[in-house]
């Protein structure tokens, strides 16, 4: 057993040294390595100026890693935009009919364009060059140079007076990109520009931009620009009309000559002294044009559709890209829009803005109007399509505010466990840390549910809430939320605690439509503005009433009777006063949210569905502007001009109505005769005219809201 011991002790013994000697030499090796390494640095050993190059050279190699990066992770999103037919994209050539068959506009690429490039007059060329992009044969999509001097410019004036965008820029934001304002449409633009610039020669950059910029009037494009301000070809344009037309490439409705011909003949001005600068012309060559400027000519229509018929154009592109309108590629399309409803809404909405606009410090407003079975009548996408094509009724995420509170309330109709006369309690209730006000910080204690609805309190929607969920405030939203979907609610709804009050973001069309269910008495009516399509044969392909899957019941007729009795009690006696229409029955809600930011009105009779949003782009407050106020009074107007001279359908669950007329004291503009079919055998034309009826409302839209106005 000693001798054992001794052979594992001399064992351990000897791997104690193997390992201390083979620490030692690999210290010793490692010693020396690093000796040598030093010595063969040595040799690089750079001082003084030298060394700071080299530093500067390190950081330099460093950084532009690190941004190279981050652009390779900013591109790709702007070229997931693109596709293999990325050029093709718009190849329908769509031609636009009213409900009564009159054209009022057309989208997509002519495929008869019998104009080509070659034959574009020289100084049209010229005068986009000198105005829009002057370096465009001397940059590779993105312009630096001029980026730099536009942000001098704008920095000195304060103000926006030139724009960095290179036409290669402006044609990537045609093709690609929506007209929404943001820094990732910018970055998204920039690099789709560049690659642009290497996919196609400037010629065919500059050929494209030309037939695919918006200029005012529903026209796209030089030629169609021609044809509608002059009534001849592009190519027969005079250096006057081509500098006016030039000039419209800016903010086409501000310079459109048919809507402001002194605006449009200043324009033109300054687009024949750019020709001058860039030194296409000369002064003597432009003295002829200044002295006689071009003159339109002269077009009844001063309002175009365009929001209503962008909408139109993306549903027929889904429908063509879904196979359901075959090869075909030329297309007329008869659609709802009613031409004088869609002018009343334009000009009522401008006319609101800039009466109290200011007062209520409120810039942009939206509105749509649907008949209860989904069909578009008219839509209203803000102030200025040709400043900015951006549609606020079907792009723009804005909280509702109250006006989210029927899906609350009629999802707890629909629990079976109230009904209008249940007594419920207005008091300060809490979830969690949150407690939710109501406006002004009052409570009224019990009261039926009817009129805790008509006055839009907070605290009752969020104790429905918990209600519905038996106790349990996340299942009760869970059941909330299922309902919005159902009835039409498309975005994204962040389950919050606020949720019941309108804290989720919906778009304006969204809620319209979905308040169509309580309209035509609990249906599920998707949106639509096509309602028959037809080759260029003149044959149908396509007609919504056949080939579109039919309505379908999502909601009890009982349940839906009963919400709008409810919803009734809003306009009667709630928030919603100032949109009540005479002898007619009107249902809706109002809806504000925290700071001001939004104020709605949705309200509907049994011909109509409609809602009005106001705001700002920038998401700024407003001055105290509630739902009950410029949105209700701006609701009325409208649809009390859409109900002259209809057959009045009643409320679902209401008796017929007795009388079939209702005048308007809003003014309106003067509009041509109509024409053709209608889309229903009751529906008549109306006149376009300013009712001389005295109205007995007594509010008018720009004064105090009401106090039972809630956030």
């Amino acid at each position: 057993m000693s001798r054992l011991r001794r052979k594992i002790a001399r064992a351990l013994l000897a791997f104690d040294a193997y390992v201390d000697s083979t620490l030692y030499e690999s210290g010793t090796r490692a010693r020396e390595n690093y000796a040598a390494f030093s010595a063969f640095m040595d040799r690089f050993h750079i001082a003084g100026w030298r060394r700071v190059l080299n530093e500067i050279a390190c950081e330099t190699l460093t950084i532009s890693i690190g941004v190279g990066i981050v652009a390779l992770a900013l591109a790709v999103p702007a070229f997931q935009e693109t596709s293999d037919d990325w050029l093709k994209q718009q190849d329908l050539a769509v031609t636009f009919l009213d409900r009564y068959g009159q054209e009022v506009g057309r989208r997509g690429i002519k495929h008869d364009d019998s104009v080509s490039f070659d034959e574009l007059p020289e100084h049209l060329i010229q005068a986009v060059l000198a105005t829009e992009d002057r370096r465009f044969f001397d940059h590779w999509g993105v312009d630096l140079i001029g980026t730099l001097r536009a942000l001098t410019v704008n920095a000195r004036a304060n103000t926006v007076v030139q724009g960095g965008s290179t036409i290669t820029q402006q044609l990537a934001k045609n093709l690609f990109l929506s007209n929404k304002r943001t820094l990732e449409r910018k970055i998204k633009e920039a690099y789709l520009a560049v690659w642009l610039e290497f996919r196609l020669p400037k010629r065919e950059i500059l050929r494209l931009y030309l037939d695919r910029a918006y200029l005012g009037g529903g026209a796209f494009g030089a030629q169609a620009a021609a044809e509608f301000y002059f009534g001849k070809s592009v190519r027969d344009l005079s250096l006057a009309e081509a500098a006016m037309i030039a000039g419209l490439f800016k903010a086409p409705t501000k310079y459109a000559p048919h809507v402001n011909l002194p605006a449009a003949r200043a324009r033109a001005a300054d687009v024949l002294n750019n020709m001058v600068e860039a030194g296409f012309l000369t002064e003597g060559q432009i003295y002829a044009a200044l002295r006689n400027p071009a003159t339109a000519v002269d077009r009844n229509r001063d309002v175009s559709p365009d929001w209503y018929l962008d909408y139109a154009y993306d549903e027929v592109k889904k429908l063509s890209d879904a196979k359901k309108l075959g090869d075909e590629r030329v297309l007329t399309v008869r659609t709802g829009l009613d031409v004088n409803v869609q002018k009343h809404a334009d000009a009522t909405i401008e006319d609101q803005l800039r009466q109290y606009g200011k007062s209520y410090h409120a810039s942009q407003s939206a509105m749509v109007i649907f008949e209860p079975l989904g069909v578009l009548r008219a839509m209203v996408g803000g102030r200025d399509y040709g400043e900015s094509q951006f549609n606020r009724a079907t792009d723009a995420l804005r909280q509702p505010g109250s006006s989210f509170k029927p899906y609350v309330y009629v999802t707890a109709l629909m629990t079976g466990k109230f009904k209008p006369t249940t007594i419920v309690v207005d008091a300060p209730i809490c979830i969690g840390n949150w407690c939710p006000h109501n406006y002004k910080n009052k409570y009224s204690g019990s009261l039926p549910l009817v009129t805790a609805l008509a006055h839009s309190l907070n605290t009752v929607a969020v104790r429905l809430s918990i209600a519905i969920g038996n106790g349990n405030p996340k299942a009760g939203r869970a059941k909330i939320i299922e309902t919005a979907r159902m009835m039409g609610l498309t975005t994204p709804l962040v389950d919050t605690v606020s949720l019941p009050i309108g804290a989720a973001e919906v778009t304006v069309i969204d809620m319209a439509s979905a308040y169509c269910t309580f309209a035509n008495g609990g249906l599920r009516a998707p949106p639509y503005a096509a309602v028959e399509i037809m080759n260029s044969r003149g044959e149908v392909i396509y007609r919504h009433d056949r080939d579109a899957p039919p309505p379908h019941r999502i909601i009890e007729a009982e349940t839906i009777a009963t919400m709008d009795s409810m919803l009734m009690q809003v306009v009667l006696a709630g928030t919603g006063r100032r949109a009540q229409l005479d002898n007619i029955e009107v249902a809706g809600k109002t809806g504000t949210t925290n700071g001001y930011k939004d104020a709605w009105f949705i309200g509907f009779t049994g011909n109509y569905v409609g809602a009005v949003w106001f705001g700002n782009d920038d998401d700024t407050a407003m001055k105290e502007m509630t739902g009950g106020t410029l949105p209700a009074a701006t609701w009325h107007e409208i649809m009390a001009y859409a109900h002259q001279g209809i057959d009045l359908k009643p409320l679902p669950g209401r008796p017929a109505p007795t009388v079939a007329h209702i005048e308007s004291s809003a003014p309106a503009a003067a509009a041509g005769p109509r024409s053709g079919r209608p889309l229903c055998p009751h529906a008549r034309p109306r006149r376009w005219g300013r009712s001389r009826t005295r109205s007995k409302r007594r509010k008018t839209a720009g004064g105090h809201g009401s106090r039972f106005e809630r956030h």
